[in-house]
């Protein structure tokens, strides 16, 4: 049976998942659910994720949520295919660990808030609360003097070669990149330079233009 992620490719959540899957080289099926309409509170669904956010994940009997848990399956199930996303050594293993459990803690919930005031909020014809992006713009600057001295010590966040403690970087950034957040991404040269590296990762590129063709039609509709 084939992977499936219903989801709305939009979604930052959702781009991990399939962003992982492009470095695997895997075959999956994109199950579009409309949120506008609502489908992620309706019963079919809940059934996969009781808490009504995509991505939901389906692999043959095995169903999940939780973008991050999806990751981390994919990359222990099928560790022999794509790209390595992992470490098999406990101590590199350990560190890579840290550094994902930095981007959950500490990087999202601030880049989350950004991207919701400076991308989403326009998108719906909301107004932007420019007080809230200044005060997030400030923390995020914070987490960002912290991965430019990482970022001094290793190629990259979790070790010396690419891993999930990068990848799950690349939506969110992706938005951000477009705002005026940039600037502040431009003045941490380190952090600069390593997403110059890791967007241009042909998985990357793909779920980014798979998000923007998806825009695009949203905009038309």
């Amino acid at each position: 049976m084939a992977i499936k992620v219903h989801c709305t490719v939009l979604s930052t959540a959702a781009m991990k998942v399939i962003a992982c899957l492009n470095e695997k080289g895997l075959d999956y099926e994109i199950v579009s659910i409309d949120m506008r309409a609502g489908e992620h509170k309706k019963e079919a669904f809940l059934l996969l994720n009781p808490f009504g956010q995509v991505p939901a994940y389906e692999d043959g009997d095995l169903k999940m949520f939780e973008s991050r848990a999806i990751t981390q399956y994919i990359a222990h199930t099928y560790a022999d295919k794509g790209t390595p996303l992992i470490f098999r050594d406990p101590k590199q293993m350990a560190v890579a660990s840290v550094w994902a459990e930095v981007e959950a803690q500490k990087f999202d919930p601030v880049a989350s808030k950004l991207t919701w005031e400076l991308c989403t909020k326009p998108f719906l014809g909301m107004v932007t609360d420019y007080a809230v992006v200044e005060e997030q713009e400030a923390l995020l600057s914070k987490v960002l003097d912290v991965y430019e001295a990482r970022l001094g010590a290793s190629k990259y966040l979790g070790g010396e070669r690419f891993t999930l403690a990068d990848l799950h970087h690349i939506p969110t950034m992706s938005y951000l990149m477009g705002t005026r957040v940039k600037a502040s991404f431009d003045s941490h040269p380190r952090v600069s330079a390593w997403y110059a590296d890791i967007s241009a990762r042909p998985a990357s590129e793909k779920v980014v233009a798979m998000a923007v063709s998806e825009l695009k039609k949203s905009l038309l509709s």
